[in-house]
């Protein structure tokens, strides 16, 4: 069940969801810390899984009083190809700039981050980021690009037994940024958890 898509029974409504959204949230949080990966000063990945999403559309809806059917199901339609699917992850990728200065002097330099962003396997293998289809027509600019991206990586099974096997990175390769982290084994966990479905 951790990879199937979200329907409109499992979005409680607004009243349900404020009595479960304490110990909910809480969960999301830990969840997130394993899943959450700084890559270089700025640049900051979230894994996403089922519960991630269910969380970023229960709190969609209640900030924004989302209370028909079809304003849910607009949420899942957007939302849902973040669940990953058996042998791919999806990511959001943050661009963690807090002032006008730093968005104005750095966004025009990371124009094609959602390209430039792969995992890499203990035996050189490379995975290539692939943009999410719907969301890369209203992100991508030619003179800037956008704080928030979501991606996917598509893994053969013999790329997954790698992850398994040994150490994982993530790199960002841009002229103008070019970092790699070591993803922790608690989040090599969650992936594979992803992966396997």
């Amino acid at each position: 069940m951790t990879n199937t898509k979200l329907t409109l029974d499992d979005i409680a409504d607004l009243r349900a969801y404020e009595r479960e959204r304490e110990e909910f949230r809480a969960h999301v949080i830990d969840l997130k810390k394993r899943r959450r990966v700084a890559v270089g000063p700025f640049v900051t990945l979230l894994f996403e899984n089922r519960d991630t999403i269910r969380f970023q559309i229960q709190e969609m809806a209640r900030v924004e009083k989302i209370i028909s059917d079809e304003g849910v199901q607009n949420e899942l339609d957007v939302y849902n190809p973040l669940i990953p699917e058996r042998g791919s992850l999806a990511a959001t990728l943050f661009i963690e700039l807090t002032t006008k200065e730093d968005l104005l002097e750095w966004l025009p330099q990371l124009v094609g981050i959602e390209r430039a962003v792969s995992l890499r396997l203990s035996d050189g293998d490379v995975v290539q980021a692939r943009p999410d289809a719907a969301h890369e027509k209203q992100l991508t600019r030619d003179t800037t690009t956008a704080s928030v991206h979501y991606i996917h990586f598509d893994l053969t099974p013999d790329q997954v037994a790698k992850v398994e096997l040994g150490t994982v990175s993530v790199a960002v390769d841009l002229p103008a940024y070019a970092h790699t982290a070591n993803l922790p084994k608690a989040t090599i966990a969650e992936m594979l958890a992803d992966l396997k479905g």
